[in-house]
């Protein structure tokens, strides 16, 4: 790994898709320090990258390990309204947490495009899209409001 980080060989290969999309758009846009990446605001957006699959599946396939943690908090905070609003059945809500450190660093109007890709070790990359997607909290599935493919020929 030809990392910045001194992660060993696992963790490396995550912390490099960080590495790699900021280097690729700074230029473009911001670079922000989150959960110690560097991620990249360009045109009031985060480009946040996130592996969803190993095997070519469809993005629409995509979802979280966890309902909870940086990447669910990143994605409710910051990503599109959701297309269908909770039932408000007039009970007291539970007081969200306050900002993961790190998510503190953007400021609340910045929306969130997720770079989305499917790989694997052997294959290499099989798909890459780009959109915006709610989190649904009761499976932590996608909800894509709007994603297109970076690769041509692919879907």
């Amino acid at each position: 790994m030809h990392t910045q980080t001194l992660e060993a060989y696992g963790h490396g290969l995550h912390a490099v898709q960080y590495e790699e999309l900021a280097a690729g758009l700074e230029q473009y846009g911001n670079p922000v320090r989150l959960q110690g990446r560097t991620v990249v605001i360009v045109c009031g957006n985060v480009i946040f990258p996130f592996r969803y699959a190993k095997k070519d599946v469809p993005v629409t396939a995509a979802r979280l390990r966890r309902a909870t943690g940086f990447r669910a908090e990143l994605i409710r905070r910051h990503g599109p309204e959701p297309m269908q609003q909770e039932l408000d059945l007039g009970l007291d809500e539970v007081k969200e947490d306050e900002p993961r450190l790190g998510l503190e660093m953007l400021p609340e109007d910045v929306g969130l495009v997720l770079v989305a890709y499917a790989c694997s070790m052997e294959e290499g990359v099989l798909r890459v899209e780009w959109g915006s997607a709610e989190l649904r909290k009761e499976d932590r599935y996608l909800i894509w409001h709007h994603h297109e493919a970076l690769r041509p020929g692919r879907r």
